[in-house]
Parts: C-alpha cells; sequence; structure tokens
C-alpha cells in the first residue's frame, strides 16, 4: 500500500491550545482563543481494533470539540506506522510496544533509532493463531508444510507470526534446511478471514485487542477455533524481552469458540518526541476524555487508566503526555477525603 503523504500539521502559534472536550475539562480562561489542533492517525488494517479504535477517536474529535480535528488513516499497523511517525507522515499512531522498543532502540527491521514517544499504553493485544474447526491442527508444530498468512507486510502481527514460527522450528534457516517450513501469504486481516473461509489457506495469525470483529464475523459464518500459545510466552520473553505475558481468550469471545490461552502484548499509542508540548499533553487528555464513548465503540478502551497508561518503557513518555498525567494525580492528592459516616 502506499504511504500517506499527509504532512505534520501542527500550527504554528504560541496561542495556549483548549480542547473543550466537556464542561469539567474548560480550566482555562475563556478568553483564550482556542488554537485548532489538526492531526493525522495511523491506525491498522480495517476490520482490526487499531481501525476501529482510531476511527472512533477520530470521529469524537471531529464532531465534538471545537478546534479539534483528527484524521484516521488505514496503515499496515504496528512497524509502518513507527516509521511513519518518525518520518512525519503521520503525527500519532498506534504500535505494539515490543515493536515500539526495536524501533526506539533502532533495531531490526529498524535501520537506525527513531524519534518516537509515547503518549499511553492502551490496553493488551491477544496473538491469535486462526484455524478452522474441523482442521487437524493442535499446536504451531501441525502446521509445517501449510499454507499460513502471517498478516501484512510491515504489522506487528507478521513480527509475531515470524517469532514464533523460528521458536518452532518452522522459519528461517532451519525450516527450510528440515523440510518443515510454511508457505507464507502476506494478507490483510479482513483477506485472511476470506481466505480461511474459502480453503485458500490452513491459518492465520493475528495480533489484536478482544474482540477482533473480523475473527467474530467469521467465526459467524464458519465454526473455527484459536490455537493455544500460552507454552511460548517463556521462550518469547527469554529471546525478545519481557514485553509479553500468558493471557486468556474466554469461551465465546468469539462465537463458538473454545477458551483459549495466548500470548499478550501491550499496544501503546506513539507521537513524534518532537511534537509539541501543549499538543501531546492535549491528545493525552483528549483520549481519557473520550474513554466513556471509545468504550461504547469497543469493551478494550476500558483497560486506559492513568496508572497502567504512563507503563511504557523503554519507550519514554513524552513530556506532554508526562504533564497530563502529572496534573491527574496532583488533583487526585488534592481531592478532600470523605467524610466519617456517623
Amino acid at each position: 500500500m502506499s504511504r500517506p503523504t499527509l504532512g505534520l500539521l501542527w500550527p504554528l502559534t504560541a496561542a495556549v491550545l483548549v480542547l473543550a472536550v466537556s464542561a469539567p475539562l474548560l480550566t482555562r480562561s475563556a478568553a483564550v482563543e482556542p488554537a485548532p489542533l489538526h492531526l493525522t492517525l495511523g491506525t491498522g488494517d480495517d476490520g482490526g481494533v487499531y481501525h476501529a479504535y482510531g476511527a472512533a477517536l477520530a470521529g469524537i474529535a471531529s464532531s465534538r470539540v471545537e478546534n479539534v480535528r483528527i484524521t484516521a488513516l488505514t496503515t499496515a499497523a504496528s512497524v509502518e506506522n513507527n516509521r511513519l511517525v518518525a518520518e512525519g507522515g503521520v503525527d500519532a499512531a498506534f504500535t505494539l510496544a515490543d515493536v515500539a522498543a526495536l524501533a526506539v532502540a533502532g533495531e531490526p527491521p529498524f535501520e537506525e533509532p527513531l524519534p518516537i514517544a509515547a503518549v499511553a499504553r492502551l490496553y493488551d493485544n491477544h496473538t491469535h493463531v486462526v484455524v478452522r474447526a474441523d482442521s487437524p491442527y493442535q499446536d504451531l508444530d501441525d502446521l509445517a508444510g501449510g499454507v499460513v498468512s502471517i498478516g501484512a507486510r510491515g504489522s506487528g502481527t507478521e513480527m509475531m507470526a515470524e517469532r514464533l514460527l523460528d521458536l518452532v522450528g518452522l522459519g528461517g534457516i532451519r525450516g527450510r534446511r528440515e523440510g518443515r517450513g510454511v508457505h507464507r501469504m502476506w494478507l490483510s486481516i479482513e483477506e485472511s478471514a476470506a481466505a480461511l473461509e474459502r480453503g485458500e489457506i490452513d491459518a492465520f495469525f493475528w495480533s489484536g485487542g478482544l474482540p477482533t470483529g473480523a475473527v467474530a464475523d467469521l467465526a459467524e459464518r464458519r465454526p473455527v477455533r484459536l490455537l493455544d500459545l500460552s507454552g511460548h510466552v517463556a521462550a518469547l520473553s527469554e529471546e525478545y524481552g519481557a514485553y509479553f505475558s500468558e493471557l486468556p481468550v474466554p469461551a465465546d469471545t468469539y462465537p463458538g469458540v473454545p477458551a483459549v490461552r495466548t500470548i499478550g502484548v501491550p499496544s501503546l499509542l506513539v507521537v513524534n518526541a518532537d511534537m509539541p508540548y501543549a499538543h501531546a499533553e492535549e491528545l493525552t487528555r483528549l483520549l481519557f476524555a473520550s474513554r466513556a464513548r471509545l468504550a461504547e465503540i469497543h469493551p478494550v478502551a476500558l483497560q486506559l487508566h492513568p496508572r497502567s497508561a504512563i507503563s511504557t518503557l523503554p519507550v519514554p513518555l513524552h513530556p506532554g503526555a508526562a504533564g497530563y498525567y502529572r496534573e491527574v494525580k496532583y488533583a487526585q492528592e488534592r481531592r478532600p477525603e470523605p467524610a466519617p459516616t456517623p
């Protein structure tokens, strides 16, 4: 896919930025003229949670907040999003935490350290390996010789898929040498679901929040299962860092799909480290002010909380985002204790 060509839209102004999300947020003087905030937001595949989350945030901001416009753009997600943020192709973007850590460190697939800073840790992604319910596949090893979609090129799904395939000997030189590799396809989540339904692939990888719309729609049309991936969490953490956790996918998260345990990876909202302080602060404020309405569109928004949102290391918090969290902490500390019950 071609990359967005929209440049950075940060206005060069010394005016104080005001976001009138709701009356309680009007803490600045009404006499100050709000400066416009126009941002582009890199999301992910249509049918995935990044896309739904980003489109919802853009809609809330653009329709309900004076002088604010956010444009959500469809992308390949994590790897591409970090590059776009660094190059100025978008102003903010969603990414898996392990991918953003590689971007900050300048480790493959990135050629050099990128100027990435975090606004918030949002929620935990769940790694899916989806197969037809009547297929013989029970473990990753069983996919040897099969046709597998590993996600769109430049996505965090692709990176996770390659790591897992390498761990079980189905990827890289070892897989080819032992004749145990898989036949890869690079498909978006919507394309992967359609290909599995048609019998063109045996399985597909996906990394996303619960539930992911494209997987839910597929399960409505055809019985599917998820492979249990919990046995690979320790090996991933040892090889690639402590970004991974064992998480459940409860029964009927997807229609008729039994419960499994899988691999969780945090999702971050990131910006360029050079974004102006006030813009990063107000983007963070908007994110939290929109939480309730975002949760009406997708329940993963309920995981957003100031205490967990700051846990973005080794990706540094943007100073503007950190300023917002300090403000919230100060407000909480100043809140009066409830009167004792008589």
